[in-house]
């Protein structure tokens, strides 16, 4: 375990899209330039193995060569957070024990999936989580995909029940009452992130302070100096880059995520169009849009 980084999530933490060769195995020599795009332009720090890695579709030995790779290509450039989630509170805690975590400096972790937890079951989840992992955990809420949305309340508790432990929340329910509650009553040292692109900007307006972010694995100097901007309070400059992006935020989560991040990827000749089912390839319409959303960008400076 690296204890090189304090870890500190705010700003632009990028989910690292995971590119496959044709044949479907691991392109590491692609993964290997995403990591470099990423660090070579600004972002704070990379998150591995979430959702828009695809995670769900590896092997644990997959995810474990995942995770080691992009250690060793990182070096020590950045800040790491590694992606460790299941539905099997006893399982996933067992993996925590034995997941070599050389070079990550915090995890992410889902609210558990399919099975509709309560509210007390997602806070007992999360508790075993934070005494089994050897790092600190940020949470995951998105409902969108799990099925269930953990409130306001269990995620407060958990902050304060777990501090220094429990450093965080990636909020992606969209319910902006519920992030207004979490960001007004939490606990000193407890970082409020969105988990939306197109969100991000009103919600550090709010007080979030800062995102976890897929359009940033094709735009990360772009997208970071907005998010950089709006948490040092220059709205009105953070606005002038967000809005141009709107119509690209709306395209790449038309056909799900990761399908649009692949096929801009693609578009920008940094990764293969490459799925494992049951994700596919966005359809051509959507390609297009991305395509014209892209380029009708204004220059960045």
């Amino acid at each position: 375990m690296s204890d090189r980084f304090n870890i500190d999530i705010r700003g632009t933490g990028v989910a690292l899209a995971t590119p496959f060769k044709k044949d479907f195995t691991i392109d590491f020599d692609a993964l290997g330039r995403l990591v470099d795009y990423q660090i070579d332009n600004g972002v704070d720090y990379i998150v591995v193995l979430a959702t828009t890695g695809e995670a769900v579709t590896m092997t644990w030995e997959e995810r474990r060569e995942v995770a080691s790779f992009v250690a060793r290509h990182a070096a020590g450039r950045v800040p790491l957070v590694l992606g460790m989630s299941s539905n099997a509170t006893v399982f996933l805690c067992e993996q925590l024990r034995k997941m070599d975590f050389a070079g990550y400096s915090a995890i992410l972790s889902v609210v558990p999936f399919y099975n509709r937890p309560s509210q007390e079951g997602i806070l007992r989840h999360f508790s075993e989580v934070a005494q089994a992992s050897p790092l600190p955990v940020i949470l995951y809420n998105v409902p969108s995909r799990t099925g269930a949305n953990m409130d306001a309340a269990t995620t407060l508790a958990l902050a304060a029940n777990y501090p220094g432990k429990i450093i965080g929340v990636k909020e992606a329910s969209g319910r902006i009452g519920q992030i207004r509650e979490i960001i007004e009553k939490k606990p000193d040292g407890f970082t409020v992130l969105s988990g939306d692109d197109a969100l991000t900007l009103p919600l550090v307006a709010m007080g979030a302070e800062g995102v976890i972010s897929v359009v940033a694995n094709a735009l990360p100097a772009r997208f970071s100096r907005m998010v950089r901007l709006a948490l040092e309070g220059r709205f009105a400059e953070a606005g002038a880059i967000d809005r141009p992006l709107q119509p690209l935020y709306r395209y790449l989560f038309a056909d799900g995520n990761p399908s649009g991040i692949k096929a801009l990827l693609a578009e920008m000749g940094l990764a293969d169009d490459v799925l494992r089912l049951p994700l596919v390839p966005v359809t051509e319409p959507t390609r297009k849009a991305l395509a014209s959303a892209l380029a009708a960008l204004p220059d960045f400076i």
